[in-house]
């Protein structure tokens, strides 16, 4: 939504700028000709901070698979690593890369597509306070 309005917004700017410049060419036939706006650098997002208590919550589901010891999913056959006291960033990125596809375990992806950016940043905030 505030994309949007920082477009209308340039894009009125812009009219107004090019009627100012027209009237202006038009009272001095010798003017240069206006340079053009600045390109306005796009909004960097702020960095999503984790909620722990919000990402306890939803890693209940996590804890099925990523809590037993030596637990092996049944097909295909993958072990299922312990996620307790990960790094935050490296929960994060899994996360992210299982979303987008670029891991190619199904259930994972399953899970991670199910969740937003901030809720993933939940999940691995509350993930990595845990003790191994």
């Amino acid at each position: 939504m505030k994309r949007h309005l920082m477009i209308v917004t340039l894009a009125g700017l812009s009219v107004i700028a090019l009627a100012a410049g027209a009237q202006d060419a038009a009272k001095t036939p010798t003017a240069a000709p206006a340079a053009p706006a600045a390109a306005a650098a796009p909004a960097t997002p702020a960095a999503l901070v984790g909620n722990v208590k919000n990402g306890e919550t939803l890693a209940y589901t996590c804890r099925g698979c990523h809590g037993v010891t030596g637990f092996k999913n049944a097909y295909p056959s993958y072990h299922v690593p312990r996620i307790g006291g990960q790094s935050e960033t490296y929960l994060r990125n899994a996360l992210m890369e299982y979303r987008k596809g670029e891991r190619p375990h199904p259930t994972m992806r399953a899970q991670a597509t199910s969740f937003s950016e901030q809720q993933i940043a939940d999940i691995a905030a509350y993930l990595a306070t845990i003790k191994p």
